[in-house]
């Protein structure tokens, strides 16, 4: 039995996952919460520059789908990128000088934290574009099947994306060659400032909308990351065995705006204090206690991460910006712009 129970404890619905999954399951949720409530922290001081667009409230789901992930599997990620990069294994002072465009950032501060990417931990790119990355997961999940490689692709996007014509494209694509990719739709019920149940004639953007790709409709509490795990689980073996994609509609909450300039005065009264209740990190907590986890051992985790934060945030105060020289490097192809001249 995977649950630390006391003698005689009957057995309980999550008795599937090992204790040491839950325990890296919460330490990334923590360390996503950590990571971005700094981040916030450090834009009011003025030293992340631009906007940013948080996942405070949905980190359930970057954790629970990193945790499922194999070593090689690809990750495509929307502008609300920070949480899937961290819980893929990017260093938190990478993140983070890339955010104050700072030359330790990941990209030596040339992509901000819109752009987030890191080939070597299979985070392929961060787009700002609604949609665009869809079509780009096939392409990855193509070349795999093409090739005859294990890994799949995992497509993060938002529950406005389900109305843009790159999903369906890219649905029915991924369907009809049987690809190996997964689409996971973040649905915080708004599409920016407007609740997606307003402008879609289904209830549930995705998942209502998978029979029509001869796909199985799944919906997710996407607040409780042993549910999501279990789903990106699934969903990675039968992309690996070559049965196809599967689309997985996560149900969660942003607790701020919709970006950093966004106050979120547009929420109904009451809808934000009635989702704190499950604030996926308090949730994942109790959960822990309830199955046996010490104090210590919990408390150990977040001590841990606090430390991990204020290490990085120190580490790129004191990190230079990036030089000029680079200024026009990685523009194109060959790396710069000569070529044209």
């Amino acid at each position: 039995m995977n649950v630390r129970q006391k003698p005689g404890a009957a057995a309980r619905v999550n008795d599937d996952i090992a204790p040491e999954t839950r325990l890296d399951l919460y330490r990334r949720q923590v360390e996503i919460r950590d990571f971005e409530k700094r981040a916030y922290d450090l834009f009011l001081q003025n030293l992340v520059k631009g906007t940013s667009h948080l996942s405070l409230g949905q980190e359930a789901i970057a954790a629970g789908f990193a945790v499922a992930m194999k070593e090689g599997d690809k990750s495509f990620c929307t502008y609300r990128g920070h949480a899937h990069t961290l819980a893929r294994g990017v260093d938190m002072e990478a993140v983070l000088g890339e955010l104050m465009q700072r030359d330790n950032g990941l990209m030596r501060g040339k992509g901000g934290s819109m752009h987030l990417t890191s080939v070597d931990h299979g985070v392929m790119g961060s787009y700002a574009i609604i949609g665009a990355h869809l079509p780009i997961a096939c392409g990855a999940a193509w070349r795999a099947q093409y090739l005859g490689h294990d890994d799949v692709s995992v497509c993060f996007f938002g529950d406005g994306t389900t109305n843009i014509g790159a999903f369906h494209e890219a649905l029915n694509f991924a369907a009809v060659w049987k690809l190996p990719v997964v689409f996971c739709c973040e649905n915080n019920l708004y599409m920016e400032y407007t609740p997606i149940g307003e402008v879609t004639a289904v209830e549930n953007p995705a998942a209502d909308r998978a029979s029509a790709y001869g796909l199985e409709s799944i919906l997710v509490d996407g607040n409780d990351a042993d549910a999501v795990y279990r789903a990106a689980e699934a969903a990675f073996a039968r992309a690996r065995a070559g049965e196809g994609p599967s689309l997985i509609e996560c149900k969660t909450y942003r607790h701020s705006g919709h970006s950093r300039a966004d106050p979120g005065k547009y929420r109904p009264e009451g809808e934000l204090e009635k989702w704190l209740e499950r604030d996926p990190v308090k949730v994942y907590r109790a959960r822990l206690s309830e199955f046996g986890f010490s104090e210590k051992e919990i408390a150990a985790i977040e001590r841990e991460s606090k430390a991990k934060v204020d290490a990085a945030t120190e580490a790129c105060k004191a990190a230079p910006p990036p030089p000029d020289e680079i200024l026009a490097t990685d523009v194109y192809a060959d790396g710069g712009w000569a070529w044209r001249n």
